[in-house]
């Protein structure tokens, strides 16, 4: 690489992505670019900016992109119902595309020649940054110091940031119990002591729900508004994206609600065991597929479960941007205009319960067709030449089979021990 030349690291303010910092100095002989998203982790941020500056970038963005986060990629994929092998619910999946779009970004507003990532060349993170990348810009370089550098362990780490004077918090050498990645949606954890998957998790360790014995004793009630598919009121208060998921968040954990543990494929080829926390996103799910219950055609919700496991697939494995991406995405928003009405639900120590729905203008549900009383727009008598016609073909194929005569066993051969 030319001297001085410009890179935009995504940089979190931790240890990891400050040696990553002064390595590409160092190595690279660059100009970093530090860009940190704010997308609800949590953490004080502008301290990233400060250790940023002191190590001698100039030019460091801190976003709040929150609302964006919500808006344009988390209700999205609620839309679908996206579940990753039937329990993931992609959160740190879903916060990559935005972080790779606005690293392009700042890439073109400082005429950057590359981005540089923190994620190790075992993980998933890679690729969706990268695979980003490649579709946003394909101009633009990509360094992932994990699979160019030198060092084998944390020791060599930690010897670097010293050697370098790069702060090390809390002055401590030891590694964490295991590695935490937080957005608005949810909470992970991996690595460390939950690399054995037979190792329970301590109860220390969740930062977002109470277990369930110190959930109240009482179930707690809400009311979710939908309109086209979103969550876009509660209890009656209307409200933006970032802050439905925020108060779901508070509500979901305080009721236990969204902890999951499980062991995952990772797209590279290897299984991982993580543990993650998604309670508002538990809730939406939930009261998202109430809703679609009550107002989506038969066949279209039935196409739409077809379709999840495949959209939810290229979430994981980094293809937000891709044209089949999108391409499915056009289908699912286009399901979802009639998805609009409130959903009652009771939340009870680590349960969300549906025990209402309604659609006044887009429900499919008759009652008057479903009641067990005379209905209109129905004959009983009908239902026997439906069964009539489904069974042609299971009759018709028990009789073939009787006709054939099955041919005699052979017998025994005689060397055979009994």
């Amino acid at each position: 690489m030319s001297p001085r030349s410009r890179i935009v690291l995504a940089y979190s303010g931790g240890l990891d992505t400050s040696i990553i910092l002064r390595w590409l100095q160092q190595e690279h002989n660059a100009e970093v670019v530090a860009f940190t998203a704010d997308i609800g982790q949590g953490a004080e941020l502008e301290s990233a900016r400060a250790r940023a500056q002191a190590l001698g970038v100039k030019l460091v963005f801190v976003e709040d992109l929150c609302e964006e986060f919500v808006r344009e990629y988390v209700y999205p994929m609620f839309r679908a119902n996206a579940l990753y092998e039937g329990e993931y619910l992609l959160g740190t999946a879903i916060a990559r595309p935005l972080i790779a779009k606005r690293l392009a970004g700042i890439a073109r507003e400082t005429e950057a020649v590359a981005v540089a990532h923190g994620a190790t060349g075992k993980g998933n993170d890679q690729l969706r940054f990268e695979l980003g990348i490649a579709a946003l810009d394909p101009t633009l370089k990509v360094i992932a110091p994990w699979r160019e550098w030198q060092f084998q362990s944390r020791q060599e780490l930690l010897a670097y940031a010293r050697q370098h004077g790069i702060d090390i918090a809390g002055g401590t050498d030891g590694a964490p119990p295991c590695s935490i990645d937080a957005n608005l949606l949810h909470v992970s954890y991996e690595g460390g002591i939950l690399e054995d998957p037979w190792t329970a998790p301590e109860a220390t360790m969740w930062q977002r729900t109470v277990a369930l014995e110190k959930a109240p004793a009482t179930p707690e009630e809400l009311l979710l508004e939908f309109h086209r598919g979103d969550a876009v009121a509660l209890n009656g208060n209307t409200l933006r994206p970032a802050e439905v998921l925020t108060e779901l968040n508070r509500l979901g954990g305080m009721h236990g609600i969204g902890r999951v543990d499980l062991v995952e494929n990772r797209y590279i080829g290897m299984k991982s065991r993580g543990c993650y926390e998604t309670p508002g996103g538990t809730i939406l799910l939930k009261a998202h597929r109430a809703m679609e219950s009550l107002t989506l055609d038969r066949e279209v919700a039935h196409l739409k479960d077809g379709l999840m496991p495949r959209y939810a697939e290229l979430i994981y494995n980094g293809y937000w941007w891709s044209p089949e991406r999108q391409a499915l995405q056009q289908l699912i928003d286009a399901t979802q205009h009639s998805v609009s009405g409130e959903v009652r639900l009771q939340l009870y120590r680590g349960n969300v319960i549906v025990s209402g729905r309604r659609s006044p203008e887009h429900s499919l549900y008759r009652q008057d067709i479903a009641t067990f009383e005379a209905g209109a727009d129905y004959d009983q008598q009908d239902a026997g030449g439906f069964i009539n016609l489904q069974a042609l073909r299971l009759r018709l194929n028990r009789q073939l089979r009787l006709s054939v005569t099955a041919p005699p066993m052979p017998p025994p051969h005689p060397d055979v021990t009994r």
